[in-house]
């Protein structure tokens, strides 16, 4: 019994840790390129921090096969827009909320509203013709999937054409700072300072932070996992309840505390980036390999999870419709739409 806390403590240290690290890169690789701000949150973040969930069902369905792990391939596909639209956008809210008692923040979201919108707008689209495509017969599958895959180069390329924000902060590179650190204590010279390090950090050394704290991030998620299915059995938590509502929450742990990291700094478009910009990765490449290579059947709770994640959605659309801005109030109900999928899952057991 105290063997997997220490361990659920220890992995999340490690996520902590290497979101710190993973942000901290991706905002260096972003300066050292000259990269917006959509571009780094929604494209470079979001895809590397998706990994994890992306991974899991391309395994379950293309190595494993058998009619349950494609099932529980669907399941994963359709689990990672789910929890990103609800509980990753409500821990932002929680995040501006504990910043306003800090007195560090008001209790404001500072957003590119069109970076935002455009994510949503493509997340809706598209998720909503995967959802539909599961009511059409077989043969139309194939031409689902293409126009998904279409619709992600579509996105790629209008989050790089539109204008954003640059990058106004970026920390010195931790992988730098403790080399210096390091070649400080063997009392090596050390080179004078610079006074615009992003320009002149070895890009190289950007990637490895970057690869290192992804692989880390992975790792740390995986041992969450593993330490939740121990205590779920334990306390004699039901297998299904748990795939349903606890093993999601952690696979989606790399976005929600790269967005906890950079919303409690102030940087609330890469914050929100993150999270948008991996639902619209999440809509389209695995969902076209669900829509390739299973049935692509979506039945009961996972078909209501799938609408509570497109009405999330919508109601974020509204929010900046109506007052042309995102209210951390419209993300923390995030948490609310999750709580009605668990007491769903619960009457439904």
């Amino acid at each position: 019994m105290i063997q997997p806390i220490l361990f659920l403590v220890f992995s999340l240290f490690l996520i902590l840790m290497s979101a710190e690290f993973f942000t901290n890169g991706v905002e260096s690789f972003g300066r050292r390129l000259s990269l917006s701000q959509a571009v780094v949150g929604s494209i470079l973040a979001a895809i590397g921090t998706a990994l994890p969930e992306t991974i899991l069902p391309l395994v379950a369905i293309l190595l494993h096969g058998g009619d349950t792990a494609r099932k529980i391939g669907v399941g994963a596909i359709l689990g990672a827009p789910f929890m990103l639209s609800t509980l990753a956008f409500f821990v932002v809210g929680v995040a501006v909320l504990a910043g306003m008692l800090r007195k560090k923040r008001k209790f404001v979201l500072y957003v590119d509203v069109a970076c935002v919108r455009r994510d949503l707008l493509f997340f809706t689209v598209m998720y909503s013709s995967a959802i539909i495509s599961s009511f059409l017969v077989p043969q139309a599958h194939f031409v689902t999937a293409a126009l998904l895959a279409f619709g992600y180069v579509l996105y790629v390329y209008a989050t790089f054409k539109a204008e954003s924000t640059d990058i106004l902060h970026a920390d010195q590179l931790h992988f730098e700072k403790l080399i210096a650190d390091g070649r400080r204590l063997l009392g090596l010279r050390l080179k004078s300072a610079r006074p615009e390090p992003y320009k002149t950090t070895s890009l190289a050394l950007i990637c490895a932070q970057i690869s290192a704290s992804l692989v880390i991030m992975i790792g740390g998620a995986h041992i969450f996992v593993g330490s939740l299915e121990k205590l779920s059995a334990f306390w004699g938590m039901s297998p299904l309840l748990f795939a349903l509502l606890v093993a999601p929450v952690a696979t989606e742990l790399p976005e929600k505390f790269n967005s906890i990291t950079w919303t409690l700094k102030g940087r609330d478009t890469l914050a929100l980036g993150n999270i948008t910009g991996a639902m619209v990765f999440q809509s389209t490449f695995p969902v076209s390999v669900g829509l390739l290579f299973t049935d692509w059947n979506i039945p009961g709770l996972a078909l209501f999870s799938a609408v509570l994640a497109l009405s999330s959605a919508v109601i974020v659309l509204a929010n900046i419709q109506i007052g042309r801005k995102i209210s951390p109030a419209t993300m923390l109900f995030g948490g609310v739409i999750y709580c009605i999928f668990a007491v769903a899952v619960v009457m439904y057991k």
